[in-house]
């Protein structure tokens, strides 16, 4: 028969000696992974820097697009720039009428 009959057998120093510096490590682990979480004022300065850098590039982003609006380029989906058309031709058609209605309106009152 065997000289074991079913019991476990026992380990080594070395096996628990490396068991425990594995369950050290691990632990080690798990503590600085809780200190993290707990370190409210790292975490909110880390959210705080997050945001700001969203903040600017928004903010970037809104400034090209101004600039590009005043100078009258709009920027179509696949990226070139076109040169716009600036004023609408019923505007300018608008307008066309409109002047030569006051100069009817003028000439009329002097006759």
């Amino acid at each position: 028969m065997s000289e074991n009959n079913g019991t476990p057998r026992k380990p080594s120093i070395e096996e628990i000696r490396a068991e425990i510096k594995l369950t050290r490590a691990e632990l080690g682990e798990t503590v600085q992974a809780l200190a993290a979480k707990a370190d409210v004022k790292a975490r909110a300065r880390e959210q705080v820097e997050q945001t700001r850098d969203r903040v600017k590039m928004q903010a970037a982003d809104a400034a090209d697009r101004w600039r590009n609006r005043l100078r009258g380029v709009t920027e179509p989906a696949d990226g070139s720039e076109v040169r716009a058309g600036g004023v609408p031709v019923s505007l300018i058609v608008a307008g066309v009428v409109a002047l030569a209605g006051i100069i009817l309106i003028v000439r009329g009152r002097r006759r």
